[in-house]
């Protein structure tokens, strides 16, 4: 009797333990209605168009990240010579008019990332509408960077590097750390990001849904030749481990990549771009409740190639909501060559 007892109680809990995970489950999938309502709230129909090309317009521009510091708008981006990446500050008192700073990041000699520094600054305030401040982490800013020793076009096997300053919007160089923090080389490496590593975004888990203080979500290239956005997590900046076993986004095919994360009520929005899984390249988002599960949007896409100056590529995406106004701002290739445009949710040119 007393094993029948025992017995009873253990299928008893298994059944629990069983309905614990279907609710839980459940509650990774965000609804249709509101992935439609997250798709109203951050739609931006209106191109505004390019608003910033690099001083010498004969260089690629990309990727930028958008921050706020005492009331000023500032952008960091990327720049391709011929040689490979470098990293740049522009300003701007009102998102629409920006002018270039400075180099933040450049090539170095003899180094793992002699060629390659693409960096993205760490820790933006994510929340939507929010201040669009950057965290500091031990008295320090910091950013991950697309790094590598080989010249080109994001050539070679690129790692992920990490720099740090005490200033954040000083044109100054930032310190690197002698070593990649993530790299497709260590055995720890994943079967979709087993090739090379691209762009990375880390912002601060404050809910601790992964039970770790920081995420970092990048997309990376492995077995089967496409991008996946993966994600790794961290409490020191550091020290990054991975996540799962499988990327959070992926179409197994072209490329998702360049997330960048909004907070949303209580649903996290994950922006990035897609490409060559269907022609050309276009903004795309996804939604979660947990920033582990997420829910791809199957709509319209925000942003596709419609003008001269973006009608080969319209990727790359940082939006913000800002006095009551959504700012797209995206990487346009076109007849101006690589730039950075904007969309907005009200028509700007005629307000």
């Amino acid at each position: 009797m007393k094993c029948l007892l025992l017995f009873s109680a253990a299928v008893l809990l298994i059944y629990l333990s069983s309905c614990t995970d279907n609710t839980t489950s459940v509650k990774k999938v965000v609804s249709h209605e509101s992935m439609q309502v997250v798709f109203e709230e951050i739609k931006t129909p209106f191109k505004y168009g390019v608003v910033f090309q690099h001083p010498d317009t004969t260089k690629l521009i990309d990727s930028p990240t958008i921050f706020q510091e005492n009331n000023t708008w500032y952008m960091t981006y990327i720049v391709f010579d011929g040689q490979g990446y470098e990293t740049w500050l522009a300003k701007s008192k009102d998102l629409l008019r920006w002018e270039s700073d400075g180099k933040i990041l450049s090539f170095t000699e003899d180094s793992w990332d002699a060629n390659q520094k693409a960096g993205y600054v760490s820790l933006v305030n994510y929340d939507w509408g929010g201040n669009y401040g950057v965290e500091k982490h031990q008295d320090r800013y910091w950013m991950t960077y697309l790094g590598g020793n080989s010249t080109g076009y994001e050539a070679g096997k690129l790692k992920i590097g990490l720099a740090y300053s005490s200033e954040l919007t000083a044109v100054q160089s930032w310190n690197t750390k002698k070593a990649p923090i993530l790299s497709p080389d260590e055995k720890t490496a994943r079967w979709f990001e087993n090739k090379t590593i691209y762009k990375s975004l880390i912002i601060k888990d404050t809910l601790a849904h992964t039970g770790h203080h920081y995420i970092m979500y990048y997309n990376a290239k492995g077995d089967g030749d496409f991008e996946s956005i993966g994600m790794a997590v961290s409490d020191d900046m550091i020290s990054w481990k991975r996540y799962g076993e499988d990327p959070v986004i992926t179409r197994e095919k072209g490329i998702c990549g360049d997330a960048q994360i909004a907070k949303y009520d209580d649903v996290y929005i994950m922006f990035y771009f897609g490409a060559f899984w269907k022609p050309g390249a276009f903004e795309r988002f996804a939604c979660s409740y947990d920033l582990i599960h997420w829910t791809d949007w199957e709509g319209a896409d925000l942003i596709a190639p419609s003008e001269d100056y973006d009608a080969k590529y319209a990727h790359k995406p940082w939006v913000i909501k800002w006095n009551d106004v959504v700012y797209h701002f995206y990487t346009a290739v076109g007849d101006q060559g690589r730039v950075i445009a904007l969309a907005t949710s009200t028509d700007l040119k005629n307000r």
